[in-house]
């Protein structure tokens, strides 16, 4: 009888450090920024959330905007020190100045798109959600050239909003935006689709690469409403809210939103490497007119014209000459440059695109191989330093952070001349916050550091249990 419950006494142990074992992986693995397609997170995780929705409203506009609506988030940024530093006092006799707009959860686990130019220049970037939640965010990556960003707060089981396909909108559907106009929490506005591919020269890179292929919307769209969605009636998102026309800076019937075939390539370029992958053919262009083939006795009046093409560049090394005419890119009828822009944007350097001409009236097919701005023909991720302001830094492992009951931070493994040591931080201690922003990792804090400027505030512990925060300057 003993025997037998000594036994059952070790089933039982060992049953129990199964489940512990279980439950400390659950707890401590962070699945969050583990993949590189936001689209397939969104396939795995949509049937659970579809399942929480509430009851189905009376009209497609209510559904849409009842589904949606909670994954709209308030951005607001901050230039100069946050409102969380050492002295409170201080911070309040000396404001900051700040600018707002709207932002779309895109996954469960905290990943927001917005427009570049709502956090460009930002040093803290605060999140407000639907129900008054507060975050400060983390910038993961942005693209001025199609005026896309990527911001991850720490959070997990967030109500998000599916991709739809832009490619399957036309003119005269009917499309809500849904932002924070004038500060206007959670505004729902209908219009329609009025056109695609719009070119309204309001973007500009300094590399000359910008990309404006607007959805063209009269749903009415202000100030605050940038980086907002802009969705069909099923509740899918297929544009980023993004400029609007006005002589008055103001709503006056025209807005603009960036497609989200586009914009999912660009974050999901920023997810996996941190900065866009951009695959280029190598040549200037412009759009074909009535005017320009009577002039060139061309056989076509829709399509791109390649007045040059670039010395080493993809489209030369494809065969592809002065005074073709493109008229698809990868069976995709394009009528005009931002058509084409788009179809080649959405392409990493690597990739082969499928490039349709005229050429001496005659019907031509080159297979391209795409090369960036540089003339390389593969992605490259950013360089993450470990060495950053004469501190260096070393990943901690689960355990020791396990120890310290911590679930993220990153070790100062030694430290020289430079701001950490300056502001009195010695080998050993572990940042666990910048700016109120949870750091993850090394490459986590490279990208929190690199979009600071001016006074921060670090938080962190020490091997022995001793907590301690140092505010210094970031340059």
């Amino acid at each position: 009888m003993k025997r037998l419950l000594l036994v059952l006494a070790i089933i039982t142990s060992a049953f129990v450090g199964a489940i512990m074992g279980i439950l400390y992986a659950v707890r401590y693995i962070d699945l969050g920024g583990s993949y590189t397609s936001i689209q397939q997170r969104q396939k795995s995780q949509s049937v659970s959330f579809r399942a929480d929705s509430i009851s189905v409203p009376k009209s497609g506009f209510e559904q849409a905007a009842k589904l949606v609506t909670p994954a709209v988030v308030h951005i607001r940024s901050i230039y100069g020190p946050g409102n969380f530093g050492i002295n409170p006092l201080e911070n309040f006799n000396n404001p900051h100045g700040q600018s707002t707009g709207s932002g779309v959860i895109v996954s469960d686990d905290g990943f927001i798109v917005t427009n570049n130019h709502v956090i460009e220049d930002a040093n803290t970037i605060e999140i407000v959600m639907n129900n008054n939640q507060r975050f400060f965010a983390k910038l993961v990556g942005r693209d001025p050239t199609t005026d896309l960003a990527l911001l991850k707060i720490k959070a997990k089981n967030l109500p998000f909003v599916n991709y739809g396909d832009s490619d399957q909108v036309f003119p005269g559907e009917w499309v809500l935006a849904i932002g924070n106009p004038f500060d206007l929490n959670s505004t729902v506005t209908a219009g329609i689709i009025s056109a695609r591919a719009r070119n309204i020269g309001i973007l500009q890179a300094k590399n000359g690469l910008q990309v404006e292929s607007f959805l063209q919307t009269d749903a009415a769209v202000n100030p605050g409403n940038s980086g907002g969605a802009l969705i069909n009636l099923k509740g899918e998102l297929i544009g980023i809210n993004s400029a609007i026309a006005t002589a008055t800076g103001s709503y006056s019937g025209y807005s603009f939103a960036i497609p989200i075939n586009l914009a999912k390539k660009i974050i999901d370029d920023l997810l996996e490497f941190g900065q866009v992958q951009r695959g280029l053919l190598g040549v200037r262009i412009g759009d074909v007119t009535a005017e320009l083939a009577e002039e060139l006795k061309l056989d076509v009046v829709q399509g791109v014209y390649i007045s040059s093409v670039n010395k080493g560049s993809a489209a030369e090394d494809a065969g592809i000459l002065q005074g073709d005419v493109i008229t698809a890119i990868n069976n995709h009828e394009v009528s005009n440059v931002s058509e084409m822009q788009e179809w080649v944007a959405r392409n990493r350097p690597g990739q082969v695109v499928d490039v349709a001409l005229r050429r001496d009236k005659t019907a031509k097919r080159l297979k391209v191989k795409l090369k960036d701005f540089e003339g390389n023909s593969d992605s490259r991720k950013k360089e993450v330093s470990y060495e950053l302001g004469g501190a260096l830094f070393e990943e901690i492992n689960r355990n020791e952070l396990n120890g310290l009951n911590l679930d993220h931070g990153v070790l100062v493994k030694k430290i020289e001349d430079g701001v950490w040591q300056k502001a009195g931080v010695h080998e050993g201690f572990i940042v666990t916050f910048v700016d109120k922003v949870p750091v993850e990792s090394i490459e986590d804090l490279n990208r929190i550091l690199e979009s600071k400027h001016g006074a921060i505030l670090v938080e962190g512990i020490y091997p022995d249990g001793k907590r301690a925060t140092f505010g210094f300057d970031w340059e």
